[in-house]
């Protein structure tokens, strides 16, 4: 017996079956890709169900990330980077990595200048 027969789903499908127009990804890759973006969307909607605050708003910045497709009238190459930038988790991280690193911290409800890492701003003692 194999001993890596219960990964066999996510054993890399043969190049022979990958399908160009499905796109590069194939077998259990995109299957853990599919699971992943749903893991996600599950989380940011439990987090924002938690917020109480408008779904309208809620719809309107879930499709925001597809206006960047007018970036293909550009051209394809900087479509498809602008595209996938707007489609991708490093640049949400790395803003509020960079929000981290200048010291404006996680935000209270209690006002924009009161975060984890103490008192920002003007009156901060």
């Amino acid at each position: 017996m194999n001993a890596f027969a219960p990964f066999a789903p996510l054993a890399p499908a043969p190049l022979a079956r990958s399908n160009p127009a499905r796109g590069a990804v194939a077998g259990g890759v995109a299957v853990l890709l599919r699971l992943e973006g749903l893991a996600v969307f599950a989380v940011a909607l439990a987090a924002y169900a938690r917020l109480d605050t408008s779904w309208i708003a809620f719809a309107a910045l879930f499709l925001a990330p597809d206006l960047a497709m007018a970036a293909y009238l550009a051209g394809p190459r900087r479509g498809a980077f602008v595209y996938n930038l707007a489609h991708a988790y490093p640049a949400p991280l790395a803003l509020g990595a960079a929000g981290l690193a200048l010291g404006f911290g996680l935000k209270y409800a209690t006002g924009f200048n009161h975060s984890h890492l103490g008192r920002i701003g003007r009156g901060a003692s």
